[in-house]
């Protein structure tokens, strides 16, 4: 019989996204199992949703029935030993209770949720009955809430912040509904500069890098929540998880227009560190 192969020594960081599949592969699960690789995790998925999906639009999105929710997780959680979550798209309260009770289930921490609402191409992905249901079972449970300026005003029932001021006030009051910290995402802004905010209990950090004008931002958000999930399941700090996440998502932003991928709002390049042409 051949012999059994040895373990390694060194088992790799592991991350879980739990999220919907995008099926042109630019956000979603695809791209945060891709974020992942890039940043050296090992990615493993609990699919919340399938979308008949591209760059131009969502045409389709079927539920996964909550108890698959479940079982995809435990089945994950009892085996893997994960050191991060990622939480993206869950459609409807039903899912949003099925993942809240699979962490608590499992203790599972660091949380980063991406509150996902809209697709880049203006699609809708959050029923608006399931954002209560948000506010009350996911965000308490969540290590950092990201939110687009669009989602931080719909979460808190807000105009969009115009200045910083309000993205810190907005920032506050989400943090207030319970989540560890919030990252206020400034790419809806406008400018030269893309400045977002980590507030945490303890105060804000202004994080500030280029904004590059393209029309390939399609997962952007998904990108960047996966990016501080892998720096957390390798062991990193928040704010250090997050500065490097910005900067990730800056290079994967200014590369995007290599890529040619699809006819409408293309994908961010995940892998703008590593292909060489």
């Amino acid at each position: 019989m051949p012999a059994t192969p040895a373990r390694p020594e060194t088992a790799p960081p592991i991350a879980i996204t739990m999220a919907g599949s995008d099926s042109s592969g630019g956000a979603g699960i695809q791209a945060d199992l891709k974020t992942f690789s890039a940043l050296g995790v090992y990615g493993a998925s609990v699919i919340t949703a399938l979308t008949a999906q591209n760059t131009r639009g969502v045409t389709a999105i079927h539920d996964v029935p909550d108890d698959f929710i479940a079982a995809q997780a435990d089945a994950v959680f009892t085996d893997l030993d994960v050191r991060a979550v990622k939480i993206g798209m869950l459609s409807r309260p039903g899912a949003i209770r099925a993942v809240a009770d699979a962490l608590a289930r499992h203790q599972a921490r660091p949380v980063v949720l991406d509150p996902v609402m809209v697709a880049a191409s203006g699609a809708k992905l959050l029923a608006d009955a399931a954002v209560e249901t948000l506010k009350e079972v996911l965000i308490p449970r969540c290590d950092l809430l990201t939110p687009n300026l669009p989602e931080a005003a719909v979460l808190l029932g807000r105009p969009v912040a115009e200045d910083e001021g309000e993205m810190l006030r907005q920032g506050e009051a989400l943090l207030a509904l319970g989540a560890g910290a919030v990252l206020m995402k400034g790419g809806h802004g406008s400018g030269p500069e893309s400045v977002d905010l980590l507030v945490e209990p303890a105060g804000a950090t202004r994080l500030v890098a280029p904004r590059h004008a393209t029309r390939n931002t399609h997962g952007t958000g998904c990108t960047l929540s996966s990016a501080v999930a892998a720096g957390l399941a390798k062991g990193e700090d928040l704010a250090s998880a997050v500065r490097e996440a910005k900067a990730y998502i800056t290079g994967a932003i200014a590369a995007a227009d290599t890529l040619a991928v699809g006819h409408g709002h293309g994908p961010v390049h995940h892998f703008w560190a590593l292909w060489r042409s």
